[in-house]
C-alpha cells in the first residue's frame, strides 16, 4: 500500500511563506490565501502563479480546505 504526503495547510502556509509572503504560524487556509492575494494585489509574487497552478495539479493529495481556499481567493486573483 502506498501512503501519500498530504498538502495540508501547514504546507501550503510554508510554500507561500517560502514566496517571500508574511503569514502568521497559526493562519489557516482562507487566512493564508487572503493574505497571498493581498499581497499580490501590492505587486506581483514572484512564483505564486506556479505554485497554485501546482497545487491545483495534485487535488489528488490537496486537502479540501486548502483546495477551496486557493480557488475562492487565488485563481480569480491570477486569471
Amino acid at each position: 500500500m502506498m501512503i501519500a504526503e498530504l498538502i495540508d495547510d501547514d504546507d501550503f502556509r510554508a510554500r507561500l511563506v517560502a514566496l517571500g509572503i508574511a503569514i502568521p504560524a497559526d493562519a489557516g487556509p482562507d487566512e493564508c490565501a487572503r493574505l497571498a492575494w493581498h499581497q499580490h494585489t501590492l505587486g506581483e509574487v514572484p512564483g505564486l502563479q506556479e505554485l497554485v497552478d501546482e497545487l491545483m495539479s495534485k487535488t489528488d493529495i490537496l486537502l479540501p480546505s486548502v483546495r477551496q481556499a486557493i480557488e475562492r481567493f487565488l485563481l480569480p486573483a491570477l486569471r
